[in-house]
């Protein structure tokens, strides 16, 4: 096992979940909504806040297919799901992310409508042209090779499709503060400054229709710090309030910038 796939690791992810659910008086064998697992299943800045505001701005429709890349436990997919009524595929490296996305597709009476794979970014199973809309949040800090990676989003996507993501980008303050979200170690963090992720963007093929830092914005909203409760991302992530005490820092400290953006395949 890698580094990185020791950082995303998570035993016994579905039993731990299920114990979770109960203690929050939640139960299994009865239909669980989306927005009661809004605290455990948007791992990524923001949250499930973070999660509507990008499908504002993303304009998806119910007849769209979307991929939704390094989906984690699905929070996005459920929420893309059952607001708009798309078809979502989950794409994530992580079997355990995998095994309890599928559970919680089943908790909420959606996996009709979402399907889960695993697998890599970088080698997307499927052919070209396949897909309406790709979707992503917090991957590419993860992986190094920026432009194979919208190269492979730009393949899967069909002539005008969307790309709607938000990214963690280098700010000029320094590194970040370690361990993250996102990575334990530094060598398993790849930022890149946001002017870079839109060169690869324009380079693969898209142009933008919203590209926006984001990071003022999220530092006026007070810091929440780590959830409380029985269901927050404490379930499946180990020391989670350090790691976001830190992102916190390096955002405030102009370490990290926080973008979003639309781009459209050309």
């Amino acid at each position: 096992m890698t580094e990185l796939e020791q950082h995303y690791a998570a035993p016994d992810i579905e039993e731990r979940i299920l114990a979770a659910l109960r203690a929050a008086g939640l139960s299994p064998d009865e239909q669980i909504s989306p927005e009661e697992l809004g605290a455990l299943d948007h791992f990524h800045t923001g949250g499930r806040r973070a999660t509507l505001e990008l499908l504002d701005i993303a304009s998806i429709q119910m007849h769209d297919r979307v991929l939704d890349v390094g989906a984690g436990l699905g929070g996005p997919a459920r929420l893309l799901a059952s607001t708009r009524g798309c078809r979502v595929v989950c794409l994530d490296q992580s079997p355990d992310y995998c095994r309890a996305a599928r559970l919680l597709n089943r908790l909420t009476r959606l996996d009709d409508r979402i399907e889960v794979r695993e697998g890599s970014a970088l080698d997307v199973t499927f052919p070209a042209s396949s897909f309406d809309v790709v979707w992503m949040q917090n991957v590419a800090v993860n992986i190094a090779d920026k432009r194979r990676l919208s190269a492979e989003i730009r393949r899967v996507l069909k002539r005008g499709g969307r790309f709607a993501f938000q990214e963690v980008a280098a700010g000029e303050g320094g590194e970040p503060y370690f361990p993250l979200p996102w990575a334990t170690l530094p060598a398993q963090s790849f930022l890149v400054p946001a002017s870079y992720l839109r060169s690869a963007l324009e380079e693969s093929g898209f142009v933008a229709d919203v590209f926006e830092d984001t990071s003022a914005a999220e530092l006026a909203r007070p810091s929440a710090g780590a959830a409380q409760g029985p269901l927050t991302l404490g379930v499946f992530t180990e020391s989670i309030g350090e790691k976001s005490r830190n992102a916190r820092r390096g955002l405030e400290e102009d370490r990290t910038r926080l973008v979003r953006g639309v781009f459209r395949a050309t």
